[in-house]
């Protein structure tokens, strides 16, 4: 069982997708595996016969268990008993993994792999962050599958996102209080086990309520600048045949460029420091049948509106196709949560914990506003919130945020240059 993500200590073997004694080849999907934070398909990365299935459907395995036995030609299974061991010694891996890879489907290659000269397993992302921070990837252990360096291992290496902070006597959680029985169920009444992604995303939240001091910010900004300037823009990508934007594109971009013109809220809480990223993670709140997840635009400040568009239609698509890759949905440095599509007007979310702000978006909504001359006039109005870490992000800062966010929405000009 592969480790999918920085918090995830055991997976649920949702679906096999190959039967035991059929041929596989590297790329194909092997099965489902329900992580803590989303359902993803499985990928060989070598060739050869699934010889043994250690896991049926719906179990429950520890990271670092053995769940299926794929030999390759020449290849002997191991002593009975031996190949359900994580600590059992690996065989020599013929070729590197595929970079997109999510899985190792060898027994015994899950456990951490001691990084070497000469062949270290890394994501092409986590090597291009480790050359330019000068960082010495033979000396960092991955916790990606197989062993394999992802960024958050490189990031955290660095001091940079990633993984949240070791817990310190500010952050450590609070002891649980006593549990509240639920009322007893009727005949008509349904018990639904939690899937490992709700409870993690219960165990996040209510870490975040209790140990994080939230404060809240709310502005209603004047949506019709935008709404123009999208249609005029709509218009022209349909004469040719581009991509239409979206109202959530124009949002997102705001919040990205705002964050560089105020990079305090760019930050997250480390016991005895703050850390202030140099790059605009932006995670998008995603919905999907198990419940949210969080993929993530990387380096948004070096974006463009268009290419902020794409990025977020694609890891939306994506996420609810269960093709995200780990990397995809951790290290993000600010969320956004948009209910605007449901018709929410206004509401406020809760911190995304490492990250110290989260930027909740509700509908537009047409009312009469006083205009020009003390008229009152139709308009369209959108509600944004600001939910933030009040270690790490003050009042006037929060303020001075929403100000610059404000002017981008109110101004979308200034989001093409």
């Amino acid at each position: 069982m592969p480790k999918l993500s920085d918090t995830m200590t055991e997976g649920t073997l949702v679906a096999w997708k190959k039967k035991k004694g059929d041929t596989v080849t590297a790329g194909e999907i092997l099965a489902e595996i329900e992580t803590d934070k989303a359902t993803m398909e499985w990928e060989a990365t070598d060739d050869g016969v699934l010889t043994e299935i250690y896991v049926q459907e719906g179990g429950k395995v520890s990271v670092g268990e053995a769940i299926a036995l794929v030999l390759g030609k020449g290849e002997k299974a191991p002593a009975k008993g031996a190949a359900k061991s994580a600590e059992a010694p690996a065989a020599p891996a013929k070729s590197e993994p595929a970079p997109a890879a999510v899985a190792s489907s060898a027994p015994g290659t899950t456990a951490p792999v001691a990084a070497n000269a000469s062949r270290i397993k890394a994501s092409p992302l986590a090597k291009k962050i480790a050359a330019a921070g000068g960082i010495d990837l033979s000396r960092i252990t991955g916790t990606g599958p197989g062993g394999r360096i992802v960024e958050a291992d490189v990031r955290a290496a660095s001091g940079g996102a990633g993984k949240p902070a070791a817990p310190t006597a500010q952050t450590a959680a609070a002891p649980a209080p006593a549990a509240i029985a639920a009322a007893p169920a009727g005949l008509e009444d349904k018990r639904i086990p939690l899937s490992g992604m709700r409870r993690v995303i219960a165990e996040r939240l209510l870490a975040s309520k209790t140990t994080i001091p939230h404060f809240y910010l709310n502005i209603e900004v004047d949506a019709a600048p935008m709404m123009k300037l999208r249609a005029d823009l709509n218009s022209a990508l349909e004469a040719n045949g581009g991509t239409k934007l979206t109202v959530n594109d124009f949002v997102l971009k705001s919040v990205i460029t705002a964050a560089t013109k105020v990079p305090s809220v760019n930050a997250s809480f480390a016991g005895d420091a703050i850390i202030q990223y140099g790059s605009v993670n932006l995670a998008v709140a995603v919905a999907v049948d198990e419940g949210l997840v969080t993929p993530v635009i990387r380096d948004g400040q070096t974006k463009s509106i268009f290419q902020v568009s794409s990025a977020v239609k694609d890891l939306a698509t994506r996420a609810r196709t269960k093709k995200l890759k780990p990397d995809e949905y951790q290290g993000g440095t600010i969320t956004v949560s948009n209910l605007g599509a449901y018709g929410v007007e206004t509401f406020s979310a809760i911190v995304n914990p490492p990250q110290a702000l989260i930027i909740s978006v509700g509908a537009i909504v047409k009312k009469p506003v006083v205009g020009p001359g003390d008229q009152i006039v139709a308009g369209q109005r959108m509600n944004i919130g600001l939910s933030a870490d009040h270690r790490v992000v003050d009042g006037a800062i929060g303020a001075n945020y929403l100000a610059e966010l404000r002017k981008l929405i109110e101004s979308p000009a200034l989001l093409l240059l």
